[in-house]
């Protein structure tokens, strides 16, 4: 794998580690958190899409469904990733997220007929078995999750992956920049007719929640532009297992920032995950 694309990868991880510290720090839904950070997101990505403005009329009706479908997926995550993390444990649903390397192998197999070899298996196997780690040190400090809970989290994987494997393809036709402005304008609709139906408030939040929602634009949502941009090169399962890095990230910033406390065995699982992202994209 290039350099460029692996130094990519690295910086898309970072990026991402810092969306939990950032929705810790906000007192707003988690489905406003969202909401928001799409539509901040797009206003900055305005001035790229505007340049790229001439390739939405060369779209046909097919292409336009797909993009409308990769938006709602996309939302369809944000909010069943919030939503479970109400309903089940940290560990639960760490375990469940490892699974998106696996999600992202079978429907790569399933849609493009990709394959990887043994190696790859083996890297995905350890990155799997370092989360596992890192789960178990949760274990205990909450309450037993429930059958919903554990539901959400599996579904939220398997929109999130669905949303990337028609970037795979679909980006290849358009530039990213127009890719990713149209997918988070339809999420950031989609969130904002959610929140209609269940009566969220729209507005009303702090100055500081505001600047929340400019930072969750910024960076964690910067990381999916980038994974965007990669999908030009790299498949679905290569992007998913470098997401396995993400609360790994988010633990280490979560003690200088949040104070949180590190277990021994969050500690090891954490090397074994990065050993394992190191091994794939090394292969």
């Amino acid at each position: 794998m290039k350099r460029k694309t692996i130094s990519l990868l690295i910086i898309a991880m970072l990026a991402s580690s810092f969306a939990a510290i950032f929705v810790k720090w906000s007192h707003a839904p988690a489905t406003i958190i969202s909401m928001y950070r799409m539509y901040l997101a797009c206003v900055l990505l305005a001035p790229m899409a505007w340049i790229h403005r001439h390739q939405w009329a060369k779209l046909s009706l097919k292409e336009w469904g797909y993009l409308v479908l990769a938006g709602i997926l996309l939302a369809t995550h944000f909010a069943l990733w919030f939503e479970s993390l109400k309903l089940t444990t940290v560990a639960s649903s760490m375990i469940i997220t490892a699974l998106q390397p696996l999600v992202a192998l079978l429907g790569g197999y399933l849609i493009y007929h990709e394959t990887t070899n043994i190696h790859g298996l083996l890297a995905i196997g350890i990155s799997i078995l370092g989360i596992a780690f890192v789960a178990w040190g949760d274990f205990g400090q909450h309450h037993l999750t429930t059958l919903l809970g554990d539901l959400l989290s599996f579904l939220c994987i398997i929109a999130l992956v669905s949303y990337m494997l028609i970037g795979q393809h679909h980006v290849k036709e358009i530039s990213f920049w127009t890719y990713s402005f149209s997918v988070f304008l339809i999420a950031g609709v989609t969130l904002n007719l959610f929140n209609l139906v269940t009566q969220t408030p729209i507005g009303g939040y702090s100055g500081h929640d505001w600047h929340i929602f400019w930072l969750l634009a910024i960076f964690p949502t910067a990381a999916h532009v980038i994974y965007n941009y990669l999908l030009k090169y790299v498949n679905t399962t290569v992007i998913s297992m470098s997401m396995l890095g993400e609360p790994v990230g988010a633990t280490l910033l979560a003690i200088p920032l949040l104070g949180e406390v590190v277990t021994f065995w969050q500690l090891v699982g954490g090397l074994i995950v990065l050993g394992g992202i190191i091994l794939y994209l090394r292969r």
